[in-house]
């Protein structure tokens, strides 16, 4: 090609290179971010818990004899001493009347022999009878005293029987279903039904040995059982119980096939909402951390074991920070190492930030920060 030609062609491309534009930089993302808290928080230990009623009196046939009534209604509120079965009373009615009438004969047994040794004492004194007839005399007042005894006692035996075939509550609480029905023929100690006292109601769980070692101090201090307040439960629905609970028995030794202690709290229920044999978790504030730092729990990324946040800092720039998270506050997690008060952390957008990268950050503001669930009222 001839060097004009060229020249030319050198030309044309480069107004066409000045004609173009450089394509515009992709704007910053934009992402929501909050600061870094720092207060006091409570450091909660949370088991799992069984609840179980405070009492739990196993009702059983005292006398042997035909189920004739049910007298409560099954899973209802009873009250000691209401009736809940009768059994057939008429056998014991009739051991009673032969009691009573045993009862009489013997004390007019007794009777005679009284009267007896009074007139014959002063006689033998007089020698007008032997010796022997008053120590006879005597005799028979001795076994006519015991007769009437033991008629007594048979008498209290037959009434206390006929008494045992009405079945009453020993305690207020809920009765359970009937195991025994109209019509069985019941022995003596036949599982009847339970009643349970469900207000208090009764949590059981067990704190590991490690546990114990470390809060020994608090659980063996004189007066901490039975100190109010200390205990909350968490309900299966993740609901917080609204009464708190406290403490009442602790083991005596650690279990040594599981390691653990058995621990038991009561906790008020009224209405008897709660019954035996719900799950539920137990938590409480063993501890305060004084100046925790917290960040909510959406901010915080776990890949492979390792704990990252992404802050922002001051020149808007992402930076990707590694840290240590503690324990759960509500939801928030306290920060054990990696943060300082007051950065801020991005909660949402973080799928569309890269290290480094500039971004545009706006206060998170869908809602304020909250810490644990307000503490249950008493």
């Amino acid at each position: 090609m001839k060097p004009h030609l060229l020249r030319g062609l050198g030309v044309l491309l480069a107004v066409s290179a000045c004609g173009e534009k450089a394509p515009p930089a992709p704007p910053a993302p934009e992402v929501l971010v909050t600061p870094v808290l720092q207060q006091d928080v409570p450091i909660y230990s949370t088991w799992i818990g069984t609840l179980n009623g405070s009492v739990n009196a196993t009702i059983q046939s005292q006398v042997s004899g035909y189920l004739l009534k049910q007298d409560y209604r099954e899973g209802t509120f009873v009250h000691k001493g209401d009736v809940l079965f009768e059994i057939d009373s008429r056998p014991f009615q009739a051991q009673l009347d032969q009691a009573q009438g045993q009862l009489e004969r013997s004390r007019a047994a007794l009777g005679k022999a009284n009267n007896d040794v009074a007139r014959y004492t002063p006689l033998a004194a007089q020698q007008a009878i032997s010796q022997q007839e008053l120590d006879n005399a005597l005799s028979l007042q001795q076994a006519a005293t015991g007769a009437v005894t033991a008629a007594s006692a048979a008498v209290d035996q037959a009434r206390l029987n006929l008494e045992w075939s009405t079945v009453r509550s020993p305690v207020d609480g809920v009765a359970g279903i009937a195991l025994a029905q109209v019509g069985n023929l019941l022995e003596q100690n036949d599982e009847m039904t339970t009643v349970s006292t469900v207000d208090p109601i009764k949590v059981i769980f067990n704190i590991s040995e490690r546990e114990y070692l470390r809060y020994a101090t608090l659980i063996n201090r004189p007066g901490e059982t039975g100190r109010e307040g200390r205990l909350e439960l968490v309900l299966e629905n993740d609901s917080v119980y609204r009464h708190r609970g406290r403490v009442v028995i602790a083991n005596r030794q650690v279990d040594v096939k599981t390691g653990t202690m058995e621990v038991q709290g009561l906790f008020p229920n009224p209405g008897n909402v709660l019954r035996p044999g719900q799950y539920a978790r137990v938590r409480a504030a063993m501890e305060l951390r004084k100046g925790a730092l917290l960040v909510p729990q959406r901010a915080i990324n776990e890949l492979q074991g390792a704990y990252q946040v992404v802050v922002v800092g001051a020149d808007g720039k992402a930076e990707f920070r590694a840290v240590q998270p503690g324990a759960r506050f509500g939801s928030l997690w306290v920060i054990d190492s990696g943060l300082q008060p007051g950065e801020q952390v991005i909660v949402e957008g973080l799928q569309r930030v890269r290290p480094g990268m500039a971004v545009t950050a706006k206060p998170d503001t869908s809602r304020a920060p909250a810490g644990a669930a307000p503490a249950p009222k008493d």
